[in-house]
């Protein structure tokens, strides 16, 4: 039996809904290409991040510079990378009033127009959640691919933007 109150129970559950809220805020600004939303999420100095083939970072700010070069590159005034993550299945646990992990799947998937291909993949996170600022941002993100598919567009795929 949990032998917390109920105002300690309550006020973890309000903690929990506020670290969704943080993961949601990541994916949108991720499709919505906004690079100053991403770098928000994080802690400010000395996040782990761990991407796989993307890369290892010690600090956000790293990554923020490859996710601007990826995600805003145009071609004649078209993004060239589209991007579409779906987060589900979030399994939180707090550690305390200020730190908490948490689990997530991801159906991710992308439009390369410069390489013509469309990839969906299915992968994990593994984060940890800290409180800074007054706001949760993630301290460790890492993700592992379990499957990914990558087919070429056919040439009458119609891409709108």
């Amino acid at each position: 039996m949990d032998e917390r109150s109920v105002e300690q129970r309550l006020a973890d559950l309000e903690r929990i809904d506020a670290i969704k809220a943080l993961k949601y805020r990541y994916w949108r600004a991720c499709d919505g290409k906004d690079p100053d939303a991403f770098r928000a999420c994080f802690v400010s100095t000395g996040a782990s991040i761990d991407f796989g083939p993307l890369g290892r970072f010690d600090d956000a700010d790293r990554l923020t510079d490859i996710f601007r070069r990826i995600a805003l590159h145009e071609v004649d005034g078209k993004h060239v990378i589209l991007d579409m993550h779906h987060g589900f299945h979030p399994d939180i646990v707090m550690h305390s009033n200020t730190e908490a992990s948490g689990a997530w799947t991801l159906k991710f998937r992308q439009v390369d127009l410069l390489k013509g291909t469309e990839t969906v993949s299915s992968g994990e996170y593994d984060d940890a959640y800290r409180l800074e600022d007054g706001g949760w941002r993630m301290s460790r993100c890492h993700f592992t691919t379990r499957w990914s598919i990558t087919r070429p567009l056919t040439q009458d795929t119609v891409v709108v933007q």
